[in-house]
C-alpha cells in the first residue's frame, strides 16, 4: 500500500512546570484512509511534534485534523460522542490492539502518556465482515443494533417506576446482571476476535436479562432470536481464543459466552419439545 507524504502538524505543548516547559511527544502516525464504503484504501503517514502527554488519543487526532484542515486536506474521519468511556461510539485499532494498549480503557479515555516519544502508531479501523468500513476509521456497527432489536422487549407490565426494593433479587444475580449490563457495544470484541465473533456482546445482552426476574418472560425467544440475528449478520463462530475478553474496555467476563451457550441450548430443547 502506498503512503502519503508525511505532514508535519504542530501539537499542543505540555504545561510549563518549575523547571520550564516540558517537552511533548514526537510521533509518527500511519493512519488508514478510505474515501467510502468499498473504495480502495491506504495508509497515510503524518508527523506530530510536541504532543502533550495530558491529551487523550482523540484530542491528539483533533490536533492532526486541525492541521490537515489548515492545509486544505480532508480530515481523518473517526467516531466519538461522550468522550467519557460510556457511549461506545469510539473505537479503532492502535498498533494491532483494539482501543490501544491500556487494559479496560476506551480509546477516548486513552491518554498520550501511554506512548513514548519517537513511536510510530499504526491506526486502522475495526476490521470484520459484519463491520464494513464507511470512511477512514468509521465502521458500520448497525449489526449490533439489529441483534439487540431481535431480542425484543420485556413485556412485564410494571406500571410506573417501581421502588428500588419492590422486586427482591439475590445479590449474586444482581451483580451478574450489573456486570453484563456494563457492555457499551463498542465492537472491540469483534475486532479482536480472529473469527470476527460477536459472542461476548450477545452473551452480555442475554446474560443481563436472564439473571433478572423481569427478563424471564421472553428468555427463550431472546436467546434463539439474538443468536439467529448474529448468524444472519455474518459474525464468525467463537473458538475460545478469548481475545474479546482481553480487549473489552469494560471487562466483560468470558463466562457470559458460556451463559449464552447454555441459554441457547436450553431454549432450543424447550422449543423442540413444544
Amino acid at each position: 500500500m502506498s503512503a502519503a507524504s508525511p505532514t508535519a502538524v504542530q501539537g499542543a505543548a505540555s504545561p510549563t512546570g518549575a523547571a520550564g516547559t516540558k517537552q511533548g511527544l514526537k510521533l509518527v502516525l500511519k493512519v488508514w484512509r478510505q474515501g467510502a464504503r468499498g473504495a480502495p484504501g491506504q495508509f497515510e503517514t503524518h508527523e506530530l511534534q510536541n504532543v502533550s502527554t495530558d491529551m487523550s488519543f482523540l484530542e491528539m487526532l483533533d490536533v492532526l485534523n486541525e492541521g490537515l484542515i489548515r492545509e486544505g486536506k480532508d480530515p481523518v474521519a473517526f467516531e466519538h460522542d461522550c468522550r467519557e468511556g460510556i457511549c461506545g461510539s469510539c473505537g479503532f485499532v492502535i498498533n494491532g490492539q483494539a482501543h490501544g494498549p491500556q487494559k479496560e480503557t476506551t480509546v477516548c479515555q486513552l491518554h498520550m502518556r501511554s506512548f513514548r516519544s519517537g513511536e510510530t502508531l499504526v491506526i486502522e479501523p475495526f476490521r470484520a465482515t459484519a463491520f464494513p468500513i464507511l470512511k477512514d476509521l468509521v465502521v458500520d456497527r448497525s449489526a449490533f443494533d439489529r441483534i439487540v432489536a431481535a431480542g425484543g422487549y420485556v413485556s412485564v407490565n410494571t406500571g410506573s417506576a417501581p421502588d428500588a426494593n419492590a422486586i427482591l433479587i439475590p445479590k449474586d444475580n444482581a451483580e451478574r446482571a450489573f456486570d453484563a449490563a456494563a457492555c457499551i457495544g463498542c465492537g472491540a470484541c469483534v475486532a479482536a476476535c480472529p473469527n470476527g465473533s460477536a459472542m461476548l456482546f450477545v452473551g452480555a445482552k442475554v446474560s443481563h436479562l436472564a439473571a433478572l426476574p423481569q427478563g424471564q418472560s421472553e428468555r427463550d425467544h431472546r436467546a434463539l432470536d439474538m443468536v439467529a440475528a448474529m448468524d444472519k449478520e455474518g459474525f464468525g463462530d467463537c473458538s475460545n481464543h478469548l481475545e474479546c475478553v482481553a480487549s473489552c474496555p469494560k471487562g466483560i467476563a468470558g463466562t457470559n459466552i458460556a451463559q449464552l451457550n447454555r441459554e441457547f441450548a436450553k431454549a432450543s430443547l424447550r422449543s423442540g419439545s413444544r
